[in-house]
């Protein structure tokens, strides 16, 4: 690679995690480039939750203020993807979709996750929205509404049992998986939670709002949010390429290490990241002026 930028730290992706972990860099006095991809998973959220002090804000609003919050101490931030990534004697050098690449010391991957949902058409257009996955995110708004869960997974009666805390009205849409039976049915039983048979054909949207779901027989279920179980799948291609998570000089942080976190979870990840590159850093650059010091009159003499 033709390498004409370096860095103490590259961050790749752009969230909360990523975000926070290159303030405490910038703060730190390191230099700092962040490359985001601009795919937030949670962009089709049109708030989030749980944040204190955040509550109730949009997803882009924590980005935009994030950003501006981190180039008040130096930190670059650049729309792009990373592509490839080699470890060098020096740390690492990283390739971008653009063709350019940039060299650092420290590399932390922010990279989230995807979530893979349920094969079932209009789901995917609608995630975030009107389809939820977690009740602590979205139970709230969806409060005393027909909730819908669709059967993807073996967890679908403790999902249901789950959204039961935020309404009465909660059926479980078995899309052609088995009816539960045994502890599992009389647990759903107590708490007045149904099961509808049959396969989804399609979820039914008037006005940009979910209304329900037909069934391949052609029976209209009506719902005003669906619940999904999603298989949140990180993108490993740069970790793998620098030698896995324990590879010195890497930080994961964010969903791409725990998948299941919310986003102050994950902005909290990373700011402890930030603080343990640093402090290897230091180690480093210390361990280095000592060598050096070592062959000074000065220290020649010590």
């Amino acid at each position: 690679m033709d390498i004409k930028e370096s860095y103490d730290v590259v961050v790749v992706g752009g969230g909360a995690a990523g975000l926070s972990a290159a303030l405490v860099l910038g703060r730190s006095r390191r230099s700092v480039l962040v490359i985001d991809a601009g795919e937030p998973r949670n962009a089709g959220a049109g708030h989030m939750h749980n944040y204190l002090g955040r509550e109730g804000a949009t997803p882009a609003e924590l980005l935009t203020a994030g950003r501006e919050e981190v180039g008040r101490y130096g930190v670059e931030v650049r729309s792009g993807r990373v592509v490839s990534a080699v470890r060098t004697g020096g740390g690492f050098a990283l390739g971008l979709e653009d063709g350019g690449s940039v060299s650092a010391r420290r590399l932390v991957l922010a990279t989230g996750v995807v979530d893979e949902l349920p094969q079932v058409p209009g789901l995917e257009e609608r995630f975030g929205r009107d389809v939820l996955h977690c009740p602590y995110c979205h139970g709230w708004e969806v409060a005393d509404s027909p909730l819908g869960v669709v059967a993807s997974g073996a967890d679908c009666v403790e999902r249901a049992l789950l959204f039961r805390q935020w309404s009465e009205d909660v059926v479980i849409l078995l899309n052609g998986r088995p009816a539960p039976q045994g502890e599992d049915a009389e647990r759903l039983a107590a708490r007045g939670i149904r099961w509808v048979p049959g396969r989804i054909a399609r979820v039914v949207v008037e006005d940009d709002a979910v209304t329900g779901v037909e069934l391949a027989g052609g029976e209209f279920v009506p719902r005003a949010a669906l619940v999904v179980t999603t298989v949140p799948t990180p993108d490993t291609t740069l970790l793998d390429a620098v030698g896995g998570p324990e590879a010195p000089g890497v930080k994961v942080v964010g969903n791409a290490a725990t998948p299941y976190g919310g986003v102050i979870s994950s902005a909290a990840d990373g700011m402890v990241a930030g603080t343990l590159i640093n402090h290897d850093l230091l180690l480093e650059e210390t361990a280095a002026a000592v060598a050096e010091y070592r062959n000074t009159p000065k220290g020649r003499a010590a």
